[in-house]
């Protein structure tokens, strides 16, 4: 008889494959062990773990989806879409983007100890996240958001820069075919996205996992989400880190 960890997990795979969403689940399932199934279902296609991201760090995103903790995801080789690439969004089901500010993970990360140490961060760029519920509507509770892989569906890193720990409120913008779509600060990222690394590493442990040395982590969204329509040239730039961008097709 199949758990129900592994029934949910196979069906948030093919809704992944397929861009076809689900209804939300029943409760009653370990999150993070269909997370679990879920990326070991996409490692069996050939995909290779490039690291973490935290959602909901803003407080305001928290209340909006009615969530009440960060919470963990993973990324994979096949989420990569390089600067100044495109998305293909026959891919997704409703996709959506937002600003990131991304770490380059300097050591192994097995405890919050081991974050708080230095060099736990080697490097820091602008990012964009490209979201994609596989729930319908969009709509989902912690334990089911957690169990999709945190929506987790694509990311794009711009160049690395030297990570100075005393620039953390940093401004962003973030523009839709060349017009601002929104304005805001790093610091609305955990107050500060510094506690990013110690955030992840929390929430690692809770879950069993390690983050390994030259991981990836998206730290979280400095700003909202704006949904990606095809055509739409989509550029996050960061104070002192630069800008990444990318378009929708």
């Amino acid at each position: 008889m199949t758990n129900p960890e592994t029934s949910l997990a196979e069906r948030l795979d093919e809704a992944t494959r397929t861009a076809k969403p689900i209804a939300q689940p029943e409760p009653g399932f370990d999150a993070y062990a269909v997370q679990d199934e879920l990326i070991g279902l996409r490692r069996k296609r050939g995909e290779r773990q490039t690291g973490v991201k935290l959602g909901f760090t803003s407080e305001a995103k928290r209340v909006q989806m009615g969530v009440h903790d960060l919470i963990l995801g993973r990324l994979t080789d096949a989420m990569v879409i390089p600067d100044g690439g495109t998305a293909d969004l026959s891919r997704y089901i409703h996709p959506r983007v937002e600003p990131e500010v991304v770490y380059l993970v300097g050591r192994r990360i097995e405890s919050v100890a081991d974050a708080l140490l230095p060099g736990a961060v080697a490097a820091v760029a602008a990012g964009i996240e490209l979201i994609d519920s596989r729930y319908e509507n969009f709509r989902f509770s912690l334990e089911s958001v957690v169990a999709d892989n945190t929506s987790a569906a694509a990311y794009c890193v711009g160049a690395w820069r030297a990570y100075d720990p005393a620039q953390w409120n940093l401004g962003v913008v973030f523009a839709l075919d060349g017009r601002p779509a929104h304005a805001g600060s790093t610091g609305a990222i955990l107050g500060d996205p510094r506690r990013a690394i110690v955030e992840a590493a929390r929430l690692a442990v809770q879950a069993g996992q390690v983050i390994e040395e030259g991981s990836i982590l998206l730290a979280g969204a400095a700003t909202a989400a704006e949904p990606l329509k095809p055509g739409t040239h989509v550029r996050a730039e960061v104070q002192h880190l630069g800008s990444v961008s990318l378009r929708g097709a």
